[in-house]
């Protein structure tokens, strides 16, 4: 194996790693996105996209060459195995053809799971944004509750009062209470605010999950269509067989 094919696989095995790492349960997506906040993921966004890119041109250069490979070394595979010419040319043909199917596959493989690394990446930003807008809206909905529930006892207090009490204060307490009144209107309103604001976040929760298992069905898909490139790669080519 050459230095570019084991620098290939290489960065395939890594790329495995990677994606098992993210997959791990125990790690919610609220830990990535602290990681993902750190400084040094700053520095490398700014040419990060040109990396991509330029990754994907290298993986798409190699799987061309690996697939002009193999169907090279079938035509001359097929050709030699009916000669007896050269008896140890099959083998080395054969031997040559092995590689190049190796090289196929590593090189398919590394340019799929580059692009699923970036968009589980994406994915796991955009799934821990809103579980952190979730939980945000959620406290402020148990907050306004309780203070709502503050309000109302406080109401009760000073209806309990005004019974109790004569006539001279009974102006008082009715302006007090009006006012108290007021405020649980407002607090309602500001509730239920709150409360179509946490249903919103929990819609757009549920549409992630929509998206992640349209994903995995595109991701099984892809593999289907990518393992059938490979077996049609990998057949010899009819026409140098009837030469």
């Amino acid at each position: 194996m050459t230095i570019q094919w084991v620098a290939v696989a290489t960065f395939l095995y890594a790329e495995i790693g990677l994606i098992l790492i993210f997959c791990l349960p125990f790690i919610p997506p609220q830990r990535w996105q602290k990681i993902f906040s750190f400084s040094v993921w700053g520095k490398i966004a700014t040419f990060w996209n040109k990396a991509f890119l330029t990754i994907i041109i290298l993986l798409i250069v190699l799987f061309l060459d690996a697939v002009r490979e193999v169907r090279k070394y079938s035509s001359a595979h097929a050709v030699e195995k009916g000669s007896t010419v050269k008896p140890g040319g099959f083998e080395h043909t054969q031997m040559k053809l092995f590689r190049s199917q190796r090289n196929l596959y590593i090189s398919g493989f590394s340019l799929f799971f580059w692009l699923v690394l970036r968009r589980l990446v994406t994915l796991i930003t955009q799934l821990a944004k809103e579980l952190s807008n979730k939980g945000v809206l959620k406290s402020q909905a148990e907050n306004t509750n309780k203070a709502a529930k503050k309000f109302m006892e406080e109401n009760e207090k000073l209806k309990w009062i005004l019974k109790t009490q004569g006539k001279d204060d009974e102006n008082m307490l009715e302006a007090e209470n009006k006012k108290l009144v007021e405020d649980q209107e407002k607090l309602k309103t500001e509730l239920k605010k709150t409360s179509e604001a946490l249903f919103k976040a929990q819609n757009d929760v549920i549409a992630m999950k929509m998206q992640s298992e349209r994903l995995s069905k595109e991701y099984d898909r892809l593999l289907k269509e990518h393992s059938e490139l490979q077996a049609v790669t990998t057949i010899p080519d009819p026409g140098s067989e009837n030469e």
